[in-house]
């Protein structure tokens, strides 16, 4: 079904309310879930409610707490999300140490017992549009196999990068696995086989089926480069944050477990003036404007596809599915009782 992203926001908002989130944290935690439906990336989007909510009334999530924030060094943020929601948590930190990078020209927040972020790209583009640099990172349940490996051993691990441009910010957001596990998941439950070399099956064999994929484990990107990258950052984010390694990262996945992965952010202030928004501008501009190989309609910036689909879901709606939309509405106490009310009458 196609619904506004205004009537969806609307909705997850209340939804968050009802069960405990502040007017202002329900905003936060909703306005990521429809800015992923926006640009595509359903798989942070509004499917992710419903266990967001399963982790509140589990008391694996509270929806009202900012974490307790500590600096620990000049430049160094350390945060017990005290189990809050992984969005609001972050942008308080990440308002601490905005301030702070401009004072000194580089501020870093590291967090730990707070809930799943979502997408990374939010918040590098937050970040970029102030004027400032971010470099967000994140660790997840293991996903992945090691290059060469049979098991899962390594997150997902994603990246972001956000850097100031006009007429806006340049944004990389991605993970280190060949693909996210979401896909895998889609494929599953349309029954429909995966490409051989993106899983293998819980005895670490490659694997066409998307159901035996669903134990197993996912490859990482670019083979021995992208496990490199993925292990770097599942330590470095271990290091700063204090975080749970490999297969003892628990609670992104389950609704159950108290979430013991870590997030790191980096800002940077480049303290360089205005005139460095146009040069980038007008090199990614060029980039763009190369010439396209054979099979290849133009070149694109990282973020173009997913600015693009923002626009026009804007303007035509969000395609949730039915099912997710039904599960919100069920999720809804207002709803129900308008439900109950329109059947007395």
């Amino acid at each position: 079904m196609i619904v506004s992203a205004e009537e969806a926001r609307a909705l997850a908002t209340e939804i968050l309310r009802e069960n405990g989130a502040t007017e202002r944290h329900a905003e936060i935690q909703a306005d990521l879930l429809i800015e992923a439906e926006l640009r595509g990336y359903a798989s942070h989007g509004l499917f992710r409610l419903n266990r967001i909510i399963e982790r509140i009334r589990n008391g694996v999530a509270d929806p009202r707490t900012i974490g307790d924030r500590v600096w620990v060094t000049p430049g160094m943020l350390r945060v017990d999300g005290k189990m809050g929601l992984g969005p609001v948590v972050a942008v308080y930190a990440l308002d601490e140490v905005s301030k702070r990078s401009h004072e000194i020209g580089i501020a870093a927040a590291a967090i730990h017992n707070n809930n799943h972020l979502g997408m990374l790209a939010w918040y590098a583009e937050r970040i970029a549009q102030s004027g400032q640099i971010a470099l967000c990172f994140s660790t997840s349940e293991a996903l992945v196999h090691p290059w060469g490996g049979r098991t899962a051993m390594i997150g997902t691990n994603p990246i972001a990068i956000g850097i100031p441009a006009q007429p806006f910010p340049f944004v990389l957001d991605m993970a280190t696995s060949l693909v996210a596990m979401g896909k895998i998941h889609d494929h599953a439950n349309r029954r429909e086989p995966i490409p051989s070399h993106w899983a293998v099956d819980q005895h670490g064999n490659p694997t066409t089926d998307a159901e035996a994929a669903k134990t197993g484990a996912i490859a990482p990107f670019g083979e021995a480069k992208g496990y490199a990258l993925g292990l770097a950052f599942e330590l470095l984010v271990s290091v700063l944050a204090e975080s749970a390694l490999g297969a003892s990262v628990k609670g992104t996945l389950d609704s159950l477990d108290i979430c013991n992965k870590g997030d790191v952010f980096i800002i940077l202030s480049p303290g360089t003036g205005a005139g460095y928004n146009t040069y980038l501008s007008a090199y990614l501009d060029a980039v763009r404007a190369c010439r396209p190989m054979a099979g290849f309609d133009g070149v694109s910036i990282p973020g173009d596809r997913s600015r693009a689909c923002r626009q026009q879901r804007l303007e035509t709606g969000l395609p949730i599915p039915d099912e997710v939309w039904d599960q919100l509405l069920r999720l809804s106490a207002s709803h129900a009782l308008h439900q109950i009310q329109g059947a007395i009458q």
